[in-house]
């Protein structure tokens, strides 16, 4: 495909990172000629130096002939115009990056009367899955399937767990629920595993399975998990405002604790379920006057990473409160095991996966067989992606047993109509199944990809 990347910001470069080992012709603009040339350094891209919104730029970059452009600058009006102008000048697909929330209820609008096939909103998708987590307090991260139907999540082994020194053949007699381990990382190591890996102390490990069978495994092996109630959010920006909205629906208590004034009448018009404090949320002094000793959850959200991981390793240390950070720097994204942090939460890596799936969707070979989900998990080293089973699949009411499937591949979990089966040998894929697969260093862009030769 040839797609056209509008911003060599972090977004930018993390897609194009991704997309240019997927046998694309990437061309990158930007206004800025330092970060195009180091893009066009590192990757092998083509780069335009100069303003996405206009027409001989856009001309240069190739948009009368490009099969997709993703307009992720940091404005939200270049990227709009920049969309429009592309769809008008010949290139097929647009995905914008929208962030105001003021657009927000124009979503649909944007998509259905402007022809944009995707807009992307960082702060509400890290909103979404804030929420997920905090449904969820034992786990580090969960992502959802099926509509919510299966869920992968994320545990860390601690040194006292019960899981210590079992192998995975085993797991049946620690618990009797219906779940998969199927992804470990521990420090730079990362495997698919099978049933003689042996648990450690340290490992992440990547379990699918419903709500339900997940959070009975937490109770088999120890892992108490209390229903989160009220949360103190420190920073109110986008994050905190969509998040906010989101757990007041669920009857969870929202406190925000913001520096600026100004910002503070704002959120306390637009939330008035919610209450907003005016002050430094790194003051101990004034964290215990708000209740932080009967807070279920810290999440620490403001503009500054540096004031989220202190706040966090503080929280942690004194309060021993489930605790989620927001990064924005790419490089602290994976350092949850060194800050001792719960759960990093990095809204620009959630929207590339999202642009990721729908590229890999429009690559697909097998036509309605289309990658339905993609997560990229363990610092982006494994990807998780549904799949719907078509007539297509060439070992379509064959068992697994007699599939030839590649080295580093799993079939996590299969959903039919409301049944969620975890895969067995015998186990076998029928026309209209959705199908979770993990795979490790493979590029899968239809369900035969999981096959050898």
């Amino acid at each position: 495909m040839k797609i056209i990347v509008l911003g060599a910001g972090k977004v930018g470069k993390t897609l194009i990172k991704h997309m240019s080992n997927e046998d694309h012709d990437i061309i990158v603009v930007d206004q800025n000629a330092t970060k195009v040339e180091e893009v066009v350094n590192q990757f092998d891209v083509i780069g335009v130096v100069g303003n996405g919104g206009s027409y001989d730029i856009l001309m240069e970059a190739g948009a009368q002939d490009a099969n997709l452009i993703i307009c992720v600058t940091t404005s939200d009006e270049l990227n709009i115009l920049a969309g429009l102008m592309a769809k008008k000048m010949g290139t097929k697909h647009t995905i914008a990056r929208v962030r105001n929330p003021d657009y927000s209820s124009q979503r649909d609008f944007m998509r259905n009367q402007l022809g944009f096939s995707m807009i992307v909103n960082p702060e509400l998708e890290a909103a979404s899955e804030i929420r997920r987590v905090l449904s969820f307090p034992s786990a580090v991260k969960v992502d959802t399937f099926s509509r919510g139907k299966v869920e992968l999540a994320e545990f860390f082994v601690e040194d006292h767990s019960r899981l210590n020194g079992v192998e995975l053949s085993q797991l049946h007699k620690i618990t009797k629920t219906n779940i998969l381990v199927c992804a470990v990382s521990h420090n730079e190591d990362v495997i698919i595993p099978d049933g003689n890996y042996v648990i450690k102390p340290g490992d992440h490990l990547y379990i699918t399975g419903t709500h339900r069978d997940l959070s009975r495994f937490c109770l088999d092996i120890g892992v108490i998990t209390t229903r989160i109630k009220n949360v103190i959010i420190v920073g109110g920006g986008k994050i905190a405002y969509y998040l906010s909205k989101q757990l007041s629906t669920q009857g969870i208590k929202v406190k925000i604790i913001e520096k600026d004034k100004n910002r503070c009448q704002v959120l306390a018009e637009k939330l008035p379920y919610v209450t907003i404090i005016h002050g430094d949320g790194s003051d101990d002094e004034l964290l215990n006057e708000e209740g932080i000793e009967n807070t279920d959850a810290v999440l620490a959200l403001t503009g500054l990473d540096e004031e989220n991981i202190v706040l966090s390793l503080s929280a942690k240390s004194l309060y021993h409160k489930k605790i989620i950070a927001k990064v924005t720097r790419m490089n602290y994204a994976g350092l949850s095991d060194v800050l001792k942090v719960d759960s990093i939460v990095a809204p620009k890596k959630i929207v590339a996966s999202q642009i990721i799936r729908y590229v890999r969707a429009k690559m697909n070979k097998d036509n309605d067989s289309s990658v339905k989900t993609l997560y990229k998990i363990v610092d982006g080293e494994v990807e998780a992606i549904e799949f719907k089973v078509t007539e297509q699949f060439k070992y379509l009411h064959k068992t697994l047993n007699e599939m030839k499937i590649k080295e580093h591949v799993l079939v996590a979990a299969i959903i039919r109509e409301n049944e969620v089966i975890v895969p067995k040998g015998n186990t076998t894929m029928e026309l209209n199944d959705y199908v979770i697969i993990v795979s490790r260093g493979e590029i899968m862009k239809s369900l035969n990809d999981i096959l050898r030769g």
